[in-house]
């Protein structure tokens, strides 16, 4: 059985922690609220008095300690690598079985644990859409939710895809002989929101020649479960993983979403056993796309004389892992595109799953900041890797007036590959 660290397992790491403050750069909320406790060395001192009983588990260290998109941005900055994400997300869960979760945390582990559930509220909502949602502009291709409970009344969703994307395929797609065989995970918003997205990859392997299974049994990857701090949730959810995940003989598990790469990538590293031998497997599209040469097979296609500027954001999942060169060598040799990079694109959307509901409105200051940057690029499409920050950034930019439109880079791809 998968376990979790207990907050009492990073002692050592904790106590790592100088105090140099060089977290607070790179700290998205602590950039628009500037409170010491907020910051990372903050969250580690008070996980460290909270550890040695210095501290009461009041309602303003729950509040503190849910101030965190755990986008690892200050670890990956730390010189002494002291791993604030993980202190968090155990932090979390000590919360968690103290204090029991939240309303909003017990609605989403219950969704999450029960495929069924989320496959039948999927196809109620899109049933009922014309109740549900309010339009935006048309070139957004998202709606504005008014009556959804816990969901801001200002934020824009995407519509809810009428068929789910694992239900649209069968769970193995022959390729050509001799080429890669891999697994896809399809993650959440691939597989209820962004259907798009899946199709487009499986566009781009058949052109490849790679044999695809999409296991029919996976789920969630658990990041939703890790930020609400329910351990028990996320330990199912893994397991079930495995399961499915294990079932055939694979090259490669790819992932088409940071922050499902995240989940059974770094995550399921941490469980140990198994789930590290599968995790070793696990590669973002863009590596594995770039690995497999297609930004050279690409780079021969006729040059379109009609083209598209496209910027590209780094979602933090990615950018934290060192994956930032692949997806741009992707983008420079498609054929209809005139890449452009943007100030900021770095910088965090400001998502950070669960963070976005607790805490829309630093959500939203955060994704602001992202704005300048692409109104300057003056590009036509913003590309990224995430469908959790596509849903961020073009919530962004409805909100700021602009014109471009989000788009998963996958899609691009797709849509300059041959018929």
């Amino acid at each position: 059985m998968a376990k979790h660290k207990k907050l009492e397992d990073y002692r050592d790491q904790i106590e790592q922690c100088v105090k140099c403050g060089a977290c607070q750069a790179h700290c998205p909320v602590f950039g628009e609220h500037k409170r010491e406790s907020i910051v990372a060395r903050g969250k580690v001192a008070l996980a460290h008095a909270l550890l040695n009983d210095e501290v009461k588990l009041d309602e303003r260290l729950v509040e503190d300690m849910s101030k965190c998109l755990l986008c690892a941005s200050c670890f990956d900055k730390c010189p002494n690598l002291v791993p604030t994400d993980e202190i968090v997300a155990a932090a979390r869960r000590e919360i968690t079985e103290k204090q029991g979760l939240s309303s909003f945390g017990k609605v989403l582990t219950t969704v999450l644990k029960h495929p069924r559930l989320m496959n039948g509220l999927a196809k109620s909502g899109k049933a009922f859409s014309s109740l549900l949602f309010k339009k935006v502009p048309e070139q957004s291709g998202l709606r504005l939710r008014f009556p959804a409970p816990f969901v801001s009344r200002e934020r824009s969703i995407p519509e809810i895809a009428a068929q789910p994307f694992r239900e649209s395929h069968p769970e193995v797609i022959p390729g050509a002989e001799g080429k890669p065989t891999v697994s896809f995970f399809t993650g959440c918003m691939i597989n209820y929101m962004y259907p798009e997205i899946g199709e487009a990859l499986l566009k781009i392997l058949k052109f490849m020649g790679v044999t695809v299974i999409i296991p029919q049994d996976q789920g969630c990857c658990g990041l939703p479960a890790i930020s609400a701090g329910d351990g028990a949730t996320v330990e199912e959810l893994s397991r079930r993983n495995l399961a499915a995940l294990s079932r055939h003989r694979v090259d490669a598990v790819l992932t088409a979403c940071a922050t499902c790469n995240e989940g059974i990538g770094r995550h399921f590293r941490h469980l140990e056993g198994d789930y590290a031998t599968l995790a070793e497997k696990v590669v973002d599209m863009n590596v594995f796309l770039v690995r497999q040469g297609l930004d050279r097979l690409l780079a021969e296609l006729p040059r379109k004389e009609v083209f598209q500027r496209v910027t590209y954001h780094d979602p933090c999942h990615l950018r934290t892992q060192g994956i930032t060169k692949e997806p741009r060598a992707l983008l420079k040799a498609l054929p209809g595109v005139r890449f452009i990079e943007m100030e900021g694109a770095d910088r965090c959307c400001g998502l950070g799953g669960t963070f976005s509901v607790y805490h829309y409105d630093t959500s939203k200051l955060i994704g602001a900041r992202k704005a300048p940057g692409i109104e300057q690029s003056g590009a036509d499409l913003v590309a990224t890797a995430c469908p959790g920050c596509m849903m961020q950034l073009q919530d962004t930019i409805n909100h700021a007036g602009l014109k471009p439109r989000v788009i998963h880079l996958l899609e691009l791809i797709a849509r300059d590959l041959p018929a």
